[in-house]
Parts: structure tokens; sequence; C-alpha cells
């Protein structure tokens, strides 16, 4: 008999301020959270968006993380 496992992942999307320039540095502190499976920017959308898959809702702690280190980052709901 096969076992199988699902695994349930959030689309969590964020309105930044975040540019090209910066997204490696982003994405060190995005490294941080274990519960993060993808990341994906859309520098083209006006919003600059951040998009993150996720095993568990992390949107505020990203958040906090970004927007003390100095980029505007708000979850788009």
């Amino acid at each position: 008999m096969v076992g199988i496992t699902l695994k349930y992942l959030m689309i969590t999307i964020f309105k930044t301020n975040i540019n090209e320039e910066q997204e490696s540095s982003v994405r060190q502190f995005l490294n941080l959270f274990k519960e993060i499976v993808k990341v994906d920017f859309d520098f083209e959308d006006s919003d600059n968006i951040l998009r993150i898959e996720t095993v568990r809702d992390i949107a505020k702690q990203v958040e906090v993380v970004l927007n003390s280190n100095g980029y505007c980052c708000t979850e788009l709901l």
C-alpha cells in the first residue's frame, strides 16, 4: 500500500517598494523563514509584487521583518 501525503500551500501576495537591485537582499531576509517554499517577484507590476508560497500563514511576520529593515511591504487581501 502506498501512502499519499497532501501538502497544502498558502499563497500570499504583497505590495512592496522592492526593486530588482534589492531582490537578493530581500531573499536573504525571506530565507530566515523555514515555512516559505517559493518566492516570486513581479517588477513589471506597478505594485512591485512579492508572492510567497508557505506551509502556514506568516504574512504578518514577513511584513514585520521587511518593514523593520527599511522596505515597504503590505499584504494584499
